[in-house]
């Protein structure tokens, strides 16, 4: 199903039906939970915008019933509680009101901590994480609600790996959303957590699962578990990528993971490879990466691969360019101190050579142009 049969079929008139089943008491609560999340889980994992749910009666209903059902006391339902924030956060585009983020947040935290070892359970845990990972970056949510929990989880999987596959993307989806407002998260994310490194993981696991030469175009339209998972964590790799300020080996690791998701991806899966040219190239532009970084990563040599073998895929050959653009900016100097000439020059001298020596003279032409035009107004426009 596309966006528009999605937006055609869960629309602001379905949601009202639905709020007036509620109020006439036609259906059970648990059966709506039930159908509601189903909804949910569908448009979160294709990634797709539906806004029938916050222009519906049934919007304002949960809104109402997560308050009142928070201020209760002794006789508060805690599932039906779950039921609700879950229902809210997953159709809701991640619109949730500032006063409710203290209620649903530590309500849908706690719902993780059940650890029993059986597929139940597990299920209900990657609800809960799913629907918290929908919290986009823009909401505000207080550190001291999410942080403790977060990162208990993330280092519990690491040890006994009990989270599914979406569970454990949804935490980091979470997190990733609060690295633009929260500077301490930062060093916790890159050093503590080791993002980079897990993010690798699951990249290899997922390119090892899937079948990338798959032939039959009916069974590739309807994209394995593998594939899906494969372009949301490049997704959020992206801007991670784009920003991240804390530069180790562990992200030249990813790096380099990168590079070989685009081997592996044949092209029948030509928007794996975009994607995965789209992080190569956000890793260029970020002034913390130096060339050197790109070289060991391999992104250079597939860069320069593109550019002789792909030169008639507008994407692939456009974001190769870019790439190369933002090395131009680095090997000019304009990101380095004057005592780093030294290290300016051995670096455009290897770059030249590696062009060189493969034969790449369409790479070293459009290199040279490159180095001879670039200019700061430049750069941010080819962004």
């Amino acid at each position: 199903m596309n966006d528009k049969e999605f937006e055609s079929v869960f629309s602001e008139e379905l949601f009202n039906k639905i709020h007036k089943m509620i109020e006439e008491k036609k259906l059970s609560f648990g059966n709506i939970a039930m159908l509601l999340k189903h909804m949910g889980y569908w448009k979160t994992m294709k990634g797709m915008y539906i806004d029938g749910f916050i222009r519906s009666l049934l919007f304002e209903r949960f809104e109402e019933m997560i308050a009142e059902e928070e201020k209760k006391k002794e006789e508060k339902n805690e599932k039906l509680l779950v039921d609700l924030c879950e229902c809210y956060l997953l159709l809701s585009n991640g619109h949730i009101l500032t006063n409710i983020v203290s209620i649903i947040v530590p309500c849908l935290l706690k719902a993780t901590l059940n650890r029993e070892e059986n597929e139940e359970t597990q299920k209900e845990v990657e609800m809960a994480l799913q629907a918290l990972s929908c919290i986009r970056a823009e909401s505000f949510v207080e550190q001291k609600l999410y942080l403790n929990g977060m990162r208990e989880i993330i280092q519990y999987h690491q040890e006994h790996h009990n989270l599914t596959r979406l569970a454990y993307y949804s935490v980091w989806e979470f997190l990733l959303h609060k690295l633009s407002f929260e500077r301490s998260l930062k060093d916790i994310v890159a050093n503590e957590l080791h993002f980079a490194r897990e993010a690798r993981r699951e990249l290899e696991e997922l390119t090892r699962c899937v079948d990338w030469i798959e032939k039959d175009e009916d069974k590739r339209r309807k994209e394995k578990e593998e594939v899906i998972f494969l372009k949301k964590w490049i997704k959020v790799l992206n801007p991670y990528l784009l920003t991240c300020k804390i530069w180790n080996e562990e992200l030249v690791g990813l790096m380099s993971c990168i590079v070989n998701v685009f081997g592996a991806a044949k092209e029948n899966y030509r928007e794996v490879r975009e994607k995965c040219i789209e992080s190569l190239k956000n890793s260029a532009f970020n002034k913390t990466v130096k060339v050197e970084d790109l070289l060991k990563s391999r992104a250079v040599d597939l860069a320069l691969k593109i550019i002789v073998q792909f030169g008639t895929v507008e994407k692939l050959i456009a974001g190769s360019v870019v790439f190369f653009w933002h090395i131009c900016v680095k090997l000019k100097g304009m990101n380095m101190k004057e005592n780093d000439e030294a290290k300016r020059k051995e670096m455009k001298r290897m770059m030249f050579e590696k062009t060189e020596e493969e034969g790449y003279e369409d790479c070293i032409v459009v290199l040279s142009r490159c180095m001879a035009n670039v200019t700061l107004q430049s750069q941010y426009y080819f962004i």
